[in-house]
């Protein structure tokens, strides 16, 4: 099989301390958790930014001087920025940190419109996705297709139709969330049967999802996504105390299934990121 591709997903936007102390906030705490998550084994960090106080931004210099630090600490890690933000920012503010000189290898490209729950609803029409494809396509990022259900499956494949998204694509299937697709195997099979055969795909389980669908793409050669951004435990009622613990547990699954870890160059090729 395909060496494992492990992103960690080491803050997120929503997520506090107040769910688990070691959630990084602050540029050097950012440095860290990149850090552990790296030498555990993990080549992408994904990367969401704070202010010192724990308040998410899409700010290009903060952006700036959080890679600098992790890749003072990972050299060679490759740092996707998100491109998400936070509920309620606009367009111009979530793209700031595509437009770092130099540009970021990688950085996610939401496929779709998720109801959150209550009143939380996080925007992407049509127009904004093709807006996003093509400032990363003029940038030469690669993008992450993020998909929160089937129908973002099918609006990526459409505007690759269009010209807009590019092969080969590579997917991130987020499963488990709130008013996206369930977290069950049956799901997970079809979204990866919903692809296209040449593309690439990371799982991400939210909460008690994480492990069960980590482990399952990894049996059927898919990739992993772990993190604090999706759950801040090791076990039940356990807080895990870094990512790097929580990609610790990925390395462990990856063993039974005799899976080899990828490293950062490793995974730039199987992702032909140039």
């Amino acid at each position: 099989m395909e060496k494992l591709i492990i992103t960690a997903a080491i803050c997120g936007a929503e997520v506090s301390k107040e769910h688990n102390p070691n959630i990084p906030y602050s540029i050097d705490e950012i440095g860290t958790e990149a850090e552990s998550a790296y030498q555990a084994g993990a080549s992408i960090i994904h990367l969401h930014v704070r202010d010192d106080e724990g308040t998410p931004t899409q700010n290009g210099e903060r952006f700036r001087k959080s890679i600098k630090e992790i890749k003072r600490r990972c050299p060679d890690v490759i740092v996707q920025p998100s491109t998400g933000g936070a509920l309620g920012m606009s367009n111009e503010e979530r793209l700031q940190p595509i437009y770092l000189d130099p540009a970021p290898e990688m950085a996610t490209l939401d496929c779709g419109t998720m109801n959150f729950g209550g009143d939380d609803i996080f925007i992407n029409t049509e127009n904004t996705i093709i807006f996003f494809a093509e400032e990363m396509n003029r940038l030469g990022i690669k993008y992450e297709l993020e998909c929160f259900d089937k129908g973002m499956v099918d609006m990526a494949l459409r505007l690759h139709k269009m010209g807009y998204i590019k092969k080969p694509m590579h997917f991130n299937f987020v499963l488990g969330v709130i008013g996206g697709i369930s977290a069950t195997p049956r799901d997970l099979n079809f979204l990866i049967e919903s692809i296209p055969k040449d593309s690439t795909y990371t799982v991400t389980g939210i909460g008690k999802h994480e492990f069960p669908m980590i482990s399952l793409s990894i049996e059927k050669g898919g990739h992993a996504r772990v993190g604090f951004e999706d759950n801040v435990y090791l076990s039940k009622g356990v807080l895990a105390n870094s990512n790097g613990e929580l990609v610790e547990r990925v390395v462990q699954f990856a063993n039974e299934f005799g899976r080899v870890i990828a490293s950062p160059n490793e995974a730039r090729k199987i992702l032909k990121i140039t």
